[in-house]
């Protein structure tokens, strides 16, 4: 008797749950969407499928031995990295990762084989191979690092924002504009360093996007059963920061609040905490079975899938036609196979250089 009321308390948390989720998403108020045309329509589908066909071929090599350790992939959020990265300056803009970093750094412009070598471990990686999958940097494209450990990025991104104010007021370097962009995730926004940050930020007015990719689930913690305010992009208010949230889905939706969030970064106006409403179509790692989220759950949200989402709107709005953007497909094949060839025959790190990049020279 006790088991079958534990199993029906289950089946009652994970229905509000789920209803929270659909109708959150469901009430989003009406936003301004990005309005582009036919080459960053293009972009941002290629940028998108990409993000999508790189993580499928990691876990293809994942599960065939191929490749070790922890691997986290990003299936599903792909409108967050595309939307948020692609309306911002590369290499003159900067970025900080999560653990779940092969898509930003892709969306960043590191090259598929640069980030493909590193997964295994090789010293053509954009890490050098000390890295691996967590540990994504490059100087080059303004790649700040992915972190294992929950919020560890923000303070970086923190510093990044306050160098580019520094040079500018300070140095009087009127071409430092650059805004610093850290992603996150929900359970990252019950931490004290996103607090700190937020403050610093706002009380030094730096420009920071805050974005929050609310996938709802903290490794197997549902996000609603986690924390007092369920909505993150109110805890903005606490600090008098603008706050902004999106459906993290729609990647004009997501580049929209991204355009309006770094203008005011660039015009001194300070930081905005941007919340992305997102799902992860995979477990929290290669190494999840998955089995704590509800089929009805996963349905829901794959039915709002952001590639899909997007080619409909290329296409019924005639920006891009669907051939195209099956042409665009084949492309992205091609380059995610041949970056698995590249990193497969690519050399292993010299042992006798072990400690090569732990001091600078």
């Amino acid at each position: 008797m006790q088991s079958t009321n534990t199993n029906t308390q289950k089946t009652t948390i994970k229905s509000s749950l789920e209803s929270a989720h659909a109708d959150r998403i469901s009430s989003l108020p009406k936003q301004e969407p990005a309005k582009i045309d036919q080459a960053i329509g293009r972009q941002l589908f290629k940028d998108m499928t990409l993000g999508r066909r790189f993580e499928d071929k990691c876990a293809e090599m994942y599960y065939r031995g191929k490749m070790f350790g922890f691997v986290h992939l990003y299936n599903g959020q792909e409108a967050v990295s595309s939307g948020v990265i692609g309306a911002m300056r590369k290499q003159h803009d900067w970025f900080c990762s999560t653990y779940r970093d092969h898509v930003h750094a892709l969306s960043a412009g590191v090259p598929a084989k640069e980030v493909m070598s590193e997964l295994f471990g090789k010293e053509t990686g954009c890490s050098k191979g000390r890295g691996g999958s967590m540990h994504l940097f490059s100087k080059e494209h303004h790649l700040l690092g992915g972190y294992a450990f929950i919020g560890e990025g923000i303070p970086v991104a923190l510093g990044s924002a306050f160098t580019s104010k520094y040079k500018k007021e300070v140095l009087k370097e009127e071409k430092s504009d650059s805004v610093t962009a850290a992603f996150f995730g929900d359970g990252t926004c019950n931490i004290g360093q996103f607090y700190e940050c937020l403050n610093m930020a706002q009380l030094w007015k730096l420009p920071i996007l805050f974005v929050v990719e609310n996938n709802k689930w903290a490794i197997g913690m549902a996000h609603d059963r986690a924390t007092s305010e369920p909505e993150i992009w109110r805890k903005a208010d606490a600090f008098g920061m603008k706050g902004e949230e999106v459906d993290g889905m729609d990647v004009l939706a997501v580049r929209g609040a991204a355009e309006r969030a770094i203008e005011r970064a660039r015009s001194g106006e300070g930081p905005t905490l941007i919340e992305c409403l997102t799902y992860r179509f995979r477990g929290h790692s290669l190494a999840d079975p998955d089995e704590l989220r509800s089929p009805e759950e996963k349905d829901f949200w794959s039915k709002r899938d952001p590639l899909k989402l997007l080619e409909k709107n290329l296409s019924e709005n005639n920006i891009v036609s669907t051939n195209e953007l099956r042409s665009i497909e084949k492309e992205i094949d091609k380059e995610v196979n041949e970056a698995v060839e590249f990193a497969l025959g690519a050399k292993d790190p010299d042992p006798s250089e072990l400690t090569k990049y732990i001091w600078a020279d």
